[in-house]
């Protein structure tokens, strides 16, 4: 393996030379912060290795929106969900309009949705409502889901194991080990970014050398959680996932291309419709 370093507008990154394509599991491509430098952020991700990317839709409001986008990147996939943190704004009617959008469209997952007790002015019983019925949308159309979880692992747990669905991805997972491996029990896939860049990260970095490799996938979150060695104040973009993968080879004393080919071979085994080429 070898790589090239570049400074494009004075930001450093690198061109891995590697057989393998990374997959970038979460990116919120349409967020206010990328403006319309769309095109810029996909590219730049293909010329690092990024071969795919899911783009997570949040509210109705913005399906339309992250649809467009997947159809005008085919490096880029749809995913639809109603988020934890848009509920208290949501109706019951847009339940149905994610249930057109399954049918229409076939994202490859049902996400983001989950629970958010980290700010407790959200409504819990809301969350769970939407939480519930999405689970419900989920295991009817058999697709994955991409779960959106902060200080709710355990109330997660126990509707996941109420309501089977095919697994998904536990996004941005912080949570413990006996967590973890009850979310691999029930078939996820633990997702893995820019948190575990920190040395001071010692708990999840401890996870991330130490879980199964096949239990693991790599998001960047982007425009959110950037990786410890980018500078502050600037987003995230996908083009960082096989620096921040290269902490991950690093903290288990592995080659970067054995870990992006496992790690992207768990995204496609985990997507009923993930396509086998960028």
């Amino acid at each position: 393996m070898a790589f090239d370093r570049l400074r494009p507008n004075g930001v450093e990154f690198f061109i891995y030379r590697i057989n393998s394509v990374f997959i970038d599991t979460h990116c919120h491509l349409d967020a206010a912060e990328f403006g319309d430098r769309q095109a810029d952020i996909v590219g730049d991700a293909k010329a690092t290795g990024v071969g795919h990317i899911i783009v997570p839709a949040v509210a109705r409001s913005n399906f339309e929106t992250v649809r467009e986008l997947c159809e005008r990147f085919p490096a880029c996939l749809l995913a639809c969900g109603i988020h934890p943190m848009y509920t208290d704004d949501a109706v019951p009617g847009d339940l149905d309009v994610l249930r057109d959008y399954l049918q229409q469209h076939r994202p490859v997952a049902i996400g983001e949705i989950g629970l958010d007790f980290f700010i407790d002015h959200y409504n819990r019983e809301r969350q769970e409502y939407f939480f519930i019925e999405q689970l419900k949308l989920a295991r009817e159309f058999d697709l994955p889901v991409l779960l959106h979880i902060r200080r709710a692992q355990d109330t997660i747990l126990k509707h996941l194991r109420q309501i089977k669905v095919r697994g998904g991805i536990a996004h941005a997972f912080n949570g413990s080990r006996q967590q973890a491996d009850e979310f691999i029990k029930l078939g996820f896939k633990l997702g893995f970014g820019g948190a575990m860049t920190y040395s001071r990260a010692t708990r999840l970095r401890e996870l991330a050398a130490t879980l199964p490799l096949e239990s693991i996938v790599l998001e960047t979150d982007a425009p959110d959680i950037p990786p410890d060695f980018l500078e502050r104040g600037l987003p995230n973009e996908p083009k960082y996932l096989p620096r921040i993968a290269q902490t991950l080879a690093e903290l288990r004393g592995l080659p970067l291309e054995e870990v992006a080919h496992i790690t992207s071979a768990n995204v496609s085994s985990l997507f009923p419709e993930f396509p086998t080429t960028a």
